[in-house]
């Protein structure tokens, strides 16, 4: 039976990236097939950042973008702006803390699409804030390409956010996302106008949207609230509440006290009274 690696901070266990080169090690004794990949990917590298830009340029580069160059782009956003790294290791720790079938900080650094798309999304977002919106965009292109995660990359995400699956997840160019926010597969952040105006949701702090959920508009999701699975959210929800139904209907006022982290999707009985 595999055993989940117990990399959670405290005191006495080492920060990210130690513990990302431990479990890489291990492998690398463990499956001699995959030596060279985590030694390319993360053991020969010195730091976090050298080896996440690594990572992103191994998955992203073609024909057109080589990758020395995509490569060069990543250090160059991480170099400008620090919070871009503090955001990458927060994101790790909430694929681990969050996800019952993630046993380390390995696994989502090389395998989940999750992961690997929101980091890319995380530099193309840099670049759209220097005007560099032509490179910006090529990187949602290649993102959505090849993991069916489409985030415009004016869309600011804070930190600690977890992209469960990430199949099928879009978000807007006005959408805003808070911290620590968790999104199951097949979410939409969508607008509800062809104007060039603030259109998409507004996501608070530590709320969880689960699979197929639907937020359209330019709408408030207040802190901590839960829109269950298959919701379609047309107007604002109130902190701490949970949205269900479609039209979704705000149920169970507070709901769990951080949705985000319990990955708690489960209902009261009170909510079948609204979609049977």
């Amino acid at each position: 039976m595999v055993q989940r690696l117990e990399v959670v901070e405290a005191q006495s266990t080492p920060p990210v990236w130690a513990a990302l080169r431990n479990e890489a090690e291990h492998v690398a004794q463990e499956e001699p097939a995959l030596a060279s990949l985590v030694n390319a990917v993360i053991i020969r590298h010195t730091e976090l950042g050298r080896a996440l830009s690594y990572q992103l340029a191994r998955k992203l580069s073609d024909q057109e973008l080589r990758a020395m160059s995509l490569r060069e782009t990543c250090e160059e956003a991480y170099a400008a702006d620090p919070t871009i790294m503090a955001a990458a290791e927060a994101d790790l720790r909430a694929v681990f803390e969050r996800d019952p079938a993630c046993r380390g900080y390995l696994q989502p650094f090389l395998f989940f699409k999750g992961f690997i798309a929101l980091q890319t999304h995380r530099v193309a977002h840099w670049l759209w804030n220097q005007g560099r919106e032509a490179m910006a965009l090529y990187l949602q292109s290649r993102t959505s390409e090849l993991f069916q995660v489409d985030v415009h990359p004016a869309a600011p995400i804070g930190k600690g956010a977890f992209f469960d699956h990430g199949t099928g997840i879009v978000v807007g160019e006005t959408a805003v996302i808070g911290e620590d926010v968790s999104m199951l597969q097949g979410v939409t952040l969508g607008g509800t106008s062809a104007d060039r105006v603030d259109r998409h949701p507004k996501i608070g702090r530590g709320v969880l949207i689960g699979a197929g959920a639907k937020v359209i508009g330019n709408i408030c999701i207040g802190d901590y609230a839960k829109i269950a699975a298959g919701a379609v959210v047309l107007q604002a929800v109130p902190a701490g509440c949970t949205a269900v139904g479609v039209p979704a209907k705000l149920i169970n006022c507070p709901t769990c006290p951080e949705p985000s982290r319990s990955m708690d999707q489960s209902l009261p009985d009170s909510a079948y009274d609204y979609v049977i």
